[in-house]
């Protein structure tokens, strides 16, 4: 075996954490070799996070000329178009400049980039192709895969993959889930003119946020035109001419154009020979390791999406340090998964760090909850009918911030400054002494004074 099939450590996938992890243990001096079969960058840079701000942006265009009225400009609206190939394509070249960096940078970084397929034959072999290498350790990074229900129809069903690519808008969409990306994507089609369902099988959307947010954001896509359908899901899909015709569990069905589920995602595992190895899985088909990223067989670790920790780059990306850190660096380093804030970006946006008030309750704490619901600054001459949501969760003994959540603009934005204050341990006084900008709607976490409960 030649050298150039050597290494200290062999990255199989090279999403946000493999890549991350590569780049840092080769900086410290090992020879890295990362396995691609798909694109560099992972989900959040092809199917993720990045292409979905941007048709996030994209969506929220009409609404901004509708507003412009307010402020004096003239747009005249009958004679808008919006061109969806257009979007796709410019996102497209966004994506594969952003590929282009990640090749440069682990190129740059040392790190050889081997594209193909990896199976694992032993703890410390990787066969990509007709070609054997090995290293001291191997880390599975190869993240998540978009699951849809065995129901009658599921081929006609797309995911959020599929939606990246889609050739042409339908005039009616119907997406299935109640998590994020469901959401999120209900926003852009709506926004984009497309006439939107959304179909969850709970009582509420968005299990896990805090339950004021939930409401508050139902109350907001209600008025966006989205049709939401809570207790209820769908039994079968069905061909129907151009069209297809949902089968829903209440005995009622729709005629749709496009049937998009939102409804899982599950480890990408298959075909790596893992389980042969005895690599242990957790219930969920997570691979299961320890806080060192250790699997069941040593010299395997795993990190990101696939071991079912917050599926969330800035996750991944933590978790390559901190991996690296241990395999090449002084074998210290913890992962902290407390405190760990998110967007979400439907409309208008979520943004939350910290414990909800049901969360904060179940862990014991006597609380005091902070409210506050307002128009917008940028709606008082719009005359958009959308409000902005803010509460703190703090303990009442001890006067320390648990959560900050918001709804409103940028609240992504804000609410990335209100997490280094909560990881930091700031109390209500302290947030009460800081002065807030003026006019800004962020000033509203530094002035609410009276707690609602």
């Amino acid at each position: 075996m030649s050298d150039n099939q050597q290494f200290d450590l062999i990255v199989i996938g090279a999403g946000s954490g493999g890549v991350r992890l590569a780049r840092m243990s080769a900086q410290r001096g090992a020879r890295v070799a990362v396995v691609e079969s798909r694109y560099l960058g992972g989900t959040c840079v092809n199917v993720g996070c990045v292409p979905k701000k941007l048709f996030v942006y994209g969506s929220h265009v009409h609404d901004e000329m509708e507003d412009a009225a307010g402020y004096g400009w003239r747009i005249p609206m009958e004679n808008v178009e919006f061109d969806w190939p257009t979007l796709v394509a410019n996102k497209n070249t966004e994506i594969e400049r952003l590929n282009g960096i990640y090749g440069r940078m682990l190129t740059n970084a040392g790190v050889s980039i081997i594209e193909g397929t990896a199976r694992l034959t032993s703890a410390n072999t990787v066969v990509v192709g007709d070609q054997t290498y090995t290293a001291k350790y191997i880390t599975i990074a190869t993240g998540s895969w978009p699951v849809i229900p065995e129901i009658p129809g599921k081929d006609c069903i797309l995911t959020s993959n599929d939606m990246f690519y889609l050739p042409q808008l339908p005039k009616h969409a119907v997406v299935w889930g109640g998590g994020y990306i469901a959401v999120e994507f209900a926003g852009i089609l709506a926004g984009l003119g497309v006439e939107t369902t959304l179909i969850y099988r709970g009582e509420l959307f968005l299990r896990g946020f805090d339950d004021d947010i939930r409401r508050f954001v139902h109350q907001e896509m209600s008025k966006k035109g989205i049709n939401l359908r809570f207790g209820v899901t769908i039994d079968s899909v069905e061909t129907s001419g151009t069209h297809y015709r949902v089968n829903l569990s209440d005995g009622n069905s729709l005629e749709t154009g496009l049937v998009m589920a939102a409804t899982g995602r599950r480890a990408l595992t298959e075909g790596l020979g893992l389980a042969e190895l005895g690599v242990q899985f957790d219930d969920a088909g997570n691979i299961a390791v320890n806080d060192h990223f250790e699997t069941s067989v040593p010299g395997i670790t795993a990190l990101g999406d696939v071991i079912g920790t917050p599926q969330l780059t800035p996750v991944a990306l933590g978790q390559g340090m901190v991996l690296s850190r241990r395999l090449f660096g002084d074998g210290q380093g913890e992962m902290d998964y407390s405190a760990i804030p998110t967007a979400v970006f439907c409309h208008p946006n979520i943004g939350t760090v910290g414990l909800n008030e049901a969360e904060a309750k179940d862990a014991g704490h006597t609380l005091s909850i902070f409210r506050s619901e307002f128009r917008p600054m940028r709606h008082t001459l719009s005359g958009r009918n959308e409000r902005c949501l803010m509460k703190l969760v703090v303990d009442a003994d001890t006067d320390r911030v648990l959560g900050a959540h918001m709804v409103g603009p940028d609240a992504g934005e804000i609410i990335q400054g209100m997490a280094v204050a909560i990881k930091a341990g700031a109390t209500k006084a302290q947030f009460d002494a800081t002065l807030g900008i003026h006019p800004t709607s962020a000033e509203e976490f530094v002035t609410m004074r009276e707690p609602v409960a």
